[in-house]
């Protein structure tokens, strides 16, 4: 599967995978837990276009918390794409899940339904249930290896229930 800026954590909404981690790993949703995202970082990306065939490139993004911490907005930008899009995210306390919105600039609306995740283990995982040609599957979206100065975020499709993931896009974001 591959996919372009503006296809970044769309699919179809649903929550597939979470479950399925022990309760004692999960950390229940609240403000504050994309903090550590706030500031501006330089991006690395890899997008898979063919298998063993990635595309490479430059980008950066501007975070900041608001609503006291209930919301997060991402600043995305790939001047060598001539692309720019918005992240958003936001706390459900009701549901003990976090919500992560997409909207790519040129088209100027959020790209459906918020994609539900929450924090297990210290990474942060968005779970979506999806459907090709080849049948369903899971998409992920990967808040992982998250420190003060870089993290890294990756999506993913599995096909067997979470068993197994196939990475297709790759970030590694380092403070700017």
């Amino acid at each position: 599967m591959t996919a372009d800026p503006s296809d970044v954590l769309i699919a179809a909404a649903g929550l597939t995978a979470l479950g399925a981690a022990p309760a004692a790993t999960q950390t229940p949703a609240e403000p504050g837990q994309f903090s550590w995202l706030d500031g501006n970082w330089r991006i690395a990306h890899r997008r898979l276009k063919a298998p063993g065939d990635w595309d490479v490139f430059e980008g950066e993004a501007t975070c900041w918390s608001i609503l006291g911490g209930r919301a997060h907005v991402e600043e995305l930008r790939i001047p060598v794409r001539d692309f720019s899009g918005m992240g958003l995210r936001t706390l459900d306390p009701e549901a003990g899940v976090w919500l992560d919105y997409w909207m790519n600039a040129k088209v100027g609306k959020l790209g459906g339904a918020g994609v539900a995740g929450r924090f297990i283990g210290g990474d942060g995982v968005f779970d979506s249930a999806a459907a090709d040609e080849q049948g369903p599957m899971i998409v992920r979206g990967l808040w992982d290896q998250i420190t003060g100065t870089s993290h890294r975020w990756r999506q993913g499709v599995s096909r067997d229930g979470g068993a197994s993931w196939d990475w297709n896009w790759i970030m590694e974001w380092t403070r700017a």
